[in-house]
This record gives C-alpha cells, structure tokens and sequence, in this order.
C-alpha cells in the first residue's frame, strides 16, 4: 500500500522545485570564471540551451519522487532522495546560470514536472529492478544529451560550459548507483520510446 505522507511529501517537493528558487551545497562549478563577452546569437545560444537542462533537471526531481514515492526497498528509497538532492543541486545551477544570462526557465514546466511525476510513479510500480533499470537508462540518455550539449555550446561560454561537464559527471554515478543496486536492463522498445520522449522535450524546452 501507497503511503499517503509520501504523496504528500511529493507534492510539496513539486511546489518547491515550481516555485521556490532551488538551492545548492556544492559550489556553482565555474563561479570563479570572468563572464565571457559573448554575441547576442551566442548568449541566445547558450541560454536555450541552459533552459533546456533546467527543464531536464525539473523532470529529474519529477522523476525521482515518483519513483521513491512507489519504491518498495528502503536502500532504494534512500539511494533515490540522495540522487534527487544532488539534482537539485544542478536546479540551482541551471537556474543561477539563465538568470546570469539574462534568459528566462521554460513556461511548460509544470507540465513537464506533472508528467515526470507520473511517469516515475508508474516505473516504481513496475518494482525496484525496473525502477532503477529506467533511473539508470534516464541518466545514460542525460549524459549522451549533456555530451551534444558540451559541442553545441559556445566555447567562450566557460561558465555555462562547467556547470554542464559536472552535471555529465554526476549523472554517470547516478547511472552506476542505479546498476549497482540491482537495476534491469530495459527492453529496447521502452529505450526507443524514452528517446522520443526526450527528443520532444528538449526540442520544445529550447523554445517554450
């Protein structure tokens, strides 16, 4: 049975991450950096790009309380908040960096944290193996999205250029926690589907 306090918990989580500035206990990675002097097509650039990993980062916290709220072993549920806590690390670093830029966070984010959040829930009711099979094959497509974003980025833009290759490192030991604690590989018609998705996502976040 679904405990009611975690949904409750949940959504109040899903009020912050919509509302409330995010907040970080590491250092935003390249604060010590001198801004660059970048074009206005290069910060146009480098702003929907940031827009678009702040949306991911939405969907990640999305994702991960949905999949503690169903998670059924209690190292999992532990592993999956401490996951989430480090994403909301790269929250408030994708958010500091946009406002930096002088840009603007995605206007569907509500949307896209609604339906993370569903999508989470559902693959924790699949069970704990399939639970982290999909947090572990979310991150790999992350990193695979943060590794393009690193070549699209403007080289100038070493500040934006930081945040996104610690985020990359991140990922990767959430992916190896996720296998680690007993994750499934996931078919490859579920693999495909969540590309779709993805590629939906961030091409829209890069303009909405």
């Amino acid at each position: 049975m679904i405990n009611i306090d975690k949904f409750i918990i949940g959504f109040d989580s899903g009020l912050r991450t919509l509302l409330a500035p995010a907040q970080t206990v590491r250092s935003v990675p390249g604060k010590g950096l001198p801004e660059a002097e970048l074009t206005d097509g290069e910060k146009r650039l480098s702003c929907a790009l940031m827009r678009v990993n702040h949306v991911g980062e939405v969907c990640a916290q999305a994702l991960y309380q949905g999949q503690w709220i169903t998670a059924r072993n209690r190292t999992v549920q532990q592993a999956l908040m401490q996951a989430a806590r480090e994403e909301t690390e790269h929250l408030a670093w994708t958010e500091r960096r946009i406002a930096e830029l002088g840009g603007r966070k995605s206007l569907l984010n509500p949307f896209w944290y609604g339906g993370s959040f569903a999508i989470g829930v559902v693959a924790g009711l699949l069970g704990d193996k399939w639970n982290l099979g999909f947090l572990a094959e979310t991150e790999h497509q992350v990193e695979a999205h943060l590794a393009g974003h690193l070549q699209q980025l403007p080289s100038k833009d070493e500040k934006s250029r930081a945040i996104v290759e610690q985020m990359k490192s991140d990922e990767v030991t959430h992916a190896t926690m996720a296998l680690s604690y007993g994750g499934a590989e996931l078919p490859l018609p579920i693999k495909f589907a969540m590309k779709i998705g993805s590629k939906i996502m961030t091409q829209t976040a890069y303009w909405v």
